[in-house]
């Protein structure tokens, strides 16, 4: 796909050292940009690269088909809600690594 930008370039996941909610909360400025409009931020950044891991990346677009609220109060409302979308859209791909439970043996 032709990206506005290089999806790895320092606009996007900085070397692959940035994916998914990170490289959209770069975008805003917690102390500016909100409240923010939904439709506002897709004309500046829908068409913007997201890696989501090793071999995926989308469109800002892709991840808001999923976004329900029109504007957003603060930063936190705004990256609870991209998260959700991501959820909801598949697009998730955390995985939290096994948590090993030690146990004192006696």
């Amino acid at each position: 796909m032709n990206w506005p930008h290089d999806p790895d370039g320092e606009q996007g996941s900085e070397g692959r050292r940035k994916y998914g909610h990170a490289i959209i909360a770069k975008k805003v400025d917690e102390e500016t940009d909100f409240p923010l409009q939904t439709e506002e931020f897709l004309t500046s950044h829908g068409q913007d690269p997201v890696r989501l891991a090793e071999s995926k990346v989308v469109a800002v677009s892709d991840i808001f088909e999923y976004v329900q609220k029109s504007v957003f109060e603060d930063f936190i409302e705004f990256h609870q809600e991209i998260g959700q979308a991501m959820r909801d859209g598949g697009l998730w791909t955390y995985e939290a690594p096994e948590r090993a439970i030690e146990t004192e043996q006696v």
